[in-house]
């Protein structure tokens, strides 16, 4: 089941009420990276942003004054965007055939090495950047290093000169939702922590708090969301050191499996060493267990891949224990920060890490079952990080919920059920 979509790309459900003449909805806009912009399956196309939390919020705030909500969607006849992965079926053990949907594509030309995409030039509501970290919001030059950003600026590299902070407040506003810094530890996270580190405190809390003064400078209303548990989702969780080893062991009992990891969670210590994986250590989606066991060449002669020391799995496929205690560390102190910030200014928080565990655990809403498993779970995409449009409603239904405890509103809330899973 597809989303219930209208063809002027408005996200159909059950209109919202209960306006607080304290809050104004009449212009809203949306800050944030990938997850604002509805981005889905490893891409950005026009399903995806229709189906994007801020615009299903939007259609919601209608009923409670709200205004119209623009987003910079992909033309129909380029409606696929970047391209995104696609679901052709399973194979006869059970696995996933994925292929990559590569027609109708809104790529302009490649410059200094960035494919550039479509340029947007009309109104738009939805700052959704994919890619963009807090470290990134005040760069003059943002604008020619990201294409997603680039895509909505009048100018082309490198002659972009307008930060992401001064560019979203630029659009006259009344209301707010804000979901930035997941990027800061997910790069790292995602790379097995072989990436760029997670950005500095003091230099989150600093921009972060900036920002978030500048969007309330005139007395507007907001929601904050804090930062899921990236250790949660399914491209951390689908395969499994655990998994691995009850299939190698059915043929060699005692046989482990080998890793690059960090010696230690100092941030600043970058010694890797050659150990046995635990149940601590995380693999990533797109590591290939097939290699598991084939014979590489190695500096002691043919060893087997993973099942050696002298054959490790390599650190970019693995987020060790240590790596992830850097990232709880960072993720903690963002957290606060968002928290300290949403209570100065007394801002709605939703709190993204709170349900991401609930997500671990399983739950029922509107009939459905969703959980943070992989495809089966209803919530995540191909990709294993980003939503499916059951994901994004949840996620806008989890913002309104916050809204109406904040402000008093009686915002309603849409069924996750109508919105489309990877599944049927």
């Amino acid at each position: 089941m597809k989303p219930l979509i209208g063809p002027d790309g408005e996200a159909k459900g059950p209109p919202a009420s209960g306006n607080n003449p304290q809050v104004d909805f009449s212009a809203y806009i949306s800050i944030g990276d990938s997850q604002t912009a509805g981005h889905s399956n490893d891409g950005l196309y026009r399903d995806g942003q229709i189906g994007s939390f801020p615009n299903i919020i939007a259609q919601q705030l209608k009923a409670a004054g709200g205004g119209e909500f623009n987003q910079p969607l992909f033309d129909a006849a380029q409606a696929n965007g970047t391209g995104y992965l696609k679901m052709n079926g399973f194979q006869p053990n059970g696995l996933p055939v994925i292929g990559r949907v590569t027609d109708k594509l809104a790529v302009r030309v490649t410059a200094n090495g960035m494919t550039l995409l479509t340029k947007y030039s009309g109104n738009n509501n939805n700052f959704g950047i994919t890619g963009i970290k807090m470290a990134d919001i005040a760069d003059a030059n943002y604008g020619n290093k990201n294409p997603y950003y680039e895509r909505l600026l009048p100018g082309t590299p490198p002659s972009n000169i307008t930060a992401y902070r001064d560019f979203i407040i630029a659009k006259p506003y009344t209301f707010f939702t804000c979901w930035l810094g997941s990027n800061d530890l997910l790069e790292y996270a995602a790379s097995g922590g072989t990436a760029a580190m997670p950005t500095n405190k003091a230099t989150f809390y600093g921009l972060y708090t900036s920002l978030i003064n500048k969007l309330v400078s005139n007395g507007q209303k907001g929601a904050l969301a804090n930062i899921v548990d990236v250790t949660y989702i399914p491209y951390f969780n689908t395969i499994t050191v655990a998994g691995i080893l009850a299939d190698i062991r059915k043929v060699q009992p005692t046989a482990n499996l080998f890793i690059r990891a960090k010696v230690n969670s100092s941030i600043t210590d970058t010694t890797h060493t050659t150990r046995i994986a635990t149940t601590a250590d995380l693999l990533v989606l797109n590591f290939e267990t097939t290699k598991v066991g084939q014979m590489v060449n190695t500096s002691a002669g043919l060893r087997p891949y993973g099942l050696s020391v002298d054959a490790p799995i390599e650190d970019k496929f693995v987020l060790d224990a240590n790596e992830v205690a850097i990232v709880q560390d960072h993720l903690n102190d963002y957290n606060n920060t968002i928290a300290t910030v949403a209570n100065a200014h007394d801002l709605a928080l939703f709190d993204v890490r709170g349900m991401s565990g609930l997500l671990k655990a399983g739950q029922t809403v509107d009939g459905v079952n969703i959980s943070s498993a992989y495809i089966t779970g209803g919530v995540f995409s191909l990709d294993g990080i980003h939503l499916t449009p059951r994901g994004y409603a949840l996620e806008a239904n989890e913002f309104i919920r916050a809204i109406n405890q904040k402000y008093g509103t009686t915002i309603k809330t849409v069924n996750i059920s109508a919105y489309a899973a990877v599944l049927p």
